[in-house]
């Protein structure tokens, strides 16, 4: 058995990966357990090591632990600290509440005001967070206006993977995709935030023509709107100061990065530790979604035994055979095989799986060359996950919230309009990629 491994050790790991995909896809079985049985697997056969040293002394560089990305994971884990103290002073709240009396209780403004919003939040908070925040005002709004709320909420979790796709914390394939590529905050502010915008308005103009009939209501109903209560919706403003600071100090810790040379994981675990002074751990750890975060340690383990084969390298090397060398095929074929995909099964581990193969491409071809394949693979799998209610877990979460209020979304009626918002994401990325990086 262990040699049949060993001397398969390709097709092993490339077909472990492949049924783990499978059987997170058909969503029967939690992810999380997927990935960590699959950990296991790949660990018990031997396709990565479970000794750290050598017998010579030397660090084993097989050992299943280098290949968890702790950047990746204490990134995650502290910003899940820092939005959920943040979260409990109501300031969110407060917020959304401001935006839907400034817009007069009209409905089209209420459906960019909320999409734009959803995005701008979803840029710094997990979008999973950000739609469970909005939700509930987003159903008090509707039922104020005597509308269907069904227009809202697609427009904001379309929203939320879209501004997601802007920075470095904003959606967890980004996490994974700045650890691997060396990519600081800056870099994801400079290269994507600029098109992600235009996306944004583009994608939000689009759903509101879309919707536009089905968002009407009587100027006494909008009026009830426009004169919400909020003066109870903070419950703690020195949390909320606090938390906001820190938030704060965090971005700018990031931003600053090429200057102090301190990575992302350890100022943000910074600031959640200061958080968590003058908070009971037991409560907001109980918060933190360590389902996630065993699911990408599980999901790194598997991959680390395709890497360590040597799968990744072939596949690196198919992809620039198959272009011939051309870096535009190349930045093409990840922007749309991303999108596509990523509408379809999970983007995380499409991108967790992806970026080692782009890191192969990057040794292969120098780095230069490699540029634009990294913000390809971050728009394809960021915006793609717009594509289909299973794509992302916003959209999850979503579907399920506008169900048990009444309202379910079908998967053909998603489908419908997230292809259209897809279609106008990819098209506008291609021209972004093309004119900024490849001609």
């Amino acid at each position: 058995m262990i040699d049949f491994v060993s001397n398969n050790a390709v097709a092993v790991s490339a077909t472990l990966l492949i049924v783990a995909y499978f059987f997170i896809a058909l969503e029967k079985i939690p992810k999380v357990t997927i990935a960590l049985v699959g950990a296991v697997i790949t660990i018990l056969l031997g396709l990565v090591s479970q000794v750290k040293s050598l017998d010579s002394g030397a660090i084993n560089p097989a050992y299943f632990i280098n290949y968890i990305d702790f950047n990746v994971i204490f990134l995650l884990v502290a910003m899940m600290i820092i939005v959920n103290i943040t979260t409990r002073s109501g300031v969110f709240g407060w917020l959304a509440n401001e935006l839907l009396k400034f817009t007069k209780g009209r409905p089209v403004f209420i459906l960019c005001a909320l999409g734009i919003f959803t995005a701008v939040v979803s840029a710094f908070l997990d979008n999973v967070t950000t739609v469970i925040l909005i939700m509930p005002i987003t159903f008090f709004a509707a039922k104020k206006l005597d509308i269907n709320p069904i227009p809202f909420l697609l427009t904001e979790v379309f929203a939320s993977n879209i501004g997601g796709t802007a920075t470095l914390i904003g959606d967890p394939p980004n996490i994974i995709i700045g650890s691997a590529g060396k990519l600081t905050f800056n870099d994801f502010l400079i290269n994507l935030t600029p098109v992600v915008s235009v996306i944004l308005i583009a994608s939000v103009a689009f759903l509101a023509v879309i919707f536009r009939n089905k968002l009407k209501a009587t100027p006494e109903k909008m009026a009830e709107v426009a004169s919400i209560d909020n003066s109870k919706t903070i419950t703690d403003k020195t949390l909320m100061i606090r938390s906001l600071t820190v938030l704060a100090l965090v971005i700018l810790g990031f931003v600053t990065h090429d200057k102090t040379h301190i990575e992302t994981s350890i100022i943000a675990m910074a600031g959640a530790s200061f958080l968590l002074l003058f908070e009971k751990p037991t409560e907001i750890l109980r918060d933190v979604e360590w389902n996630t975060i065993f699911f990408f340690i599980g999901l790194f383990i598997i991959i680390g035994g395709l890497e360590a084969s040597g799968g990744i390298k072939l596949m690196a090397q198919w992809i620039l055979d198959v272009t011939q060398g051309s870096r535009e095929l190349t930045s093409m074929i990840i922007l749309w095989a991303s999108g596509i995909i990523s509408g379809v099964i999970d983007n995380i581990p499409y991108t967790a799986t992806m970026s080692p193969m782009i890191l192969e491409i990057e040794k292969t071809m120098g780095q230069a060359y490699a540029v634009p394949l990294w913000w390809c693979l971050s728009l394809g799998a960021c915006l793609g996950g717009n594509m289909t209610i299973i794509g992302a877990a916003a959209n999850v979460i979503t579907s399920e919230n506008a169900a048990k209020e009444g309202h379910p979304i079908s998967f053909m009626q998603f489908m419908k309009y997230g292809v259209g918002v897809v279609f106008i994401s990819l098209a506008l990325s291609t021209v972004y990629v093309y004119f900024r990086y490849l001609k």
